[in-house]
């Protein structure tokens, strides 16, 4: 019988990309919306903390063992911001449009390159909301921010975020590309090697 797992998040995205990744193991995973888990207020000072944070609200109000990831863009000119607060930079309840905006307004005048950023993951998975030892995994995705917005694809600071080694931004790639590339792939696929080998 597959383990049931919640994921601490409503997003159908994040919920396809971790079951695809999934396919063939036993486990499945489930979006804390099919449960009415409210959202949790991120108040930790570093992705691993958001995570936790996350991750605790969603086994409290299941009883489920629970993924969640924190995740953000670190600009090296603005001194690793906008970081932690990546998904509010201009404000709470500001669009992607909004942050992404903000983002190349601050970075205005700078040279390319001097524009080095990388996206990070945080991926945490809790047994239970009172586990003392949950499992950690990051994933880190170098690149650098763009003077204006290209491709279609993606969502967040994807349209600004250039792919060196593929010469286009994270919004020009496929999803299936971006899956493999991206840093919430490899924080993902680096938590699944740990959940299936302890299985």
């Amino acid at each position: 019988m597959a383990t049931r797992i919640l994921l601490a998040s409503g997003n159908p995205g994040k919920l396809r990309e971790i079951n695809t990744l999934l396919k063939g193991a036993a486990i499945s995973v489930a979006s804390q919306a099919e449960f009415g888990v409210p959202d949790v207020e991120e108040t930790g000072l570093s992705f691993v903390e958001n995570a936790i944070i996350k991750a605790r609200n969603g086994a409290e109000h299941t009883d489920l063992p629970t993924i969640a990831d924190d995740s953000g863009l670190e600009v090296d000119a603005l001194a690793g911001a906008p970081g932690i607060y990546s998904a509010r930079y201009a404000g709470s309840g500001a669009s992607d449009a909004d942050n992404l905006n903000k983002l190349l307004v601050e970075l205005e005048g700078i040279e390319e390159s001097a524009r080095t950023a990388r996206f990070q993951c945080v991926m945490v998975y809790l047994r239970g909301p009172n586990d003392p030892t949950p499992l950690i995994c990051q994933g880190a995705w170098e690149g650098r921010i763009l003077t204006q917005a290209q491709g279609q694809n993606g969502f967040g600071y994807d349209p600004v975020f250039y792919v060196p080694t593929h010469k286009c931004s994270a919004a020009e790639l496929p999803d299936d590309e971006k899956n493999r590339l991206s840093h919430r792939g490899i924080a993902l696929r680096a938590l699944i090697n740990q959940l299936t080998s302890q299985q």
